[in-house]
């Protein structure tokens, strides 16, 4: 039997630059906001997993949704402003 060790650069080559890039960090922390509004729902939704949801629990979850929906639409106007021309909206 072979040993994948001996075949580990094919497979993944290692590289030392395993940290992310500045462009990769400025990407996240341009969609931080609909990252963070993403997992407020998912934790909402999973509060509920295991049980019928409450009215509470229904409020959260609508309120999870628009939330993560405003970062969202935030999110792609702030992209398409960057892509018009002149920079503007």
């Amino acid at each position: 039997m072979k040993s994948i060790v001996a075949l580990q650069n094919r497979v993944t080559p290692w590289s030392d630059g395993l940290e992310p890039s500045d462009a990769e960090l400025d990407a996240i922390e341009f969609e931080l906001p609909l990252i963070l509004a993403e997992v407020d729902l998912l934790d909402a939704e999973i509060a509920v997993l295991d049980r019928a949801p409450a009215e509470l629990d229904a409020r959260r979850i609508r309120r999870a949704r628009r939330k993560m929906l405003d970062a969202r639409r935030a999110l792609i106007n702030q992209a398409a402003a960057a892509n018009m021309p002149g920079g503007a909206a």
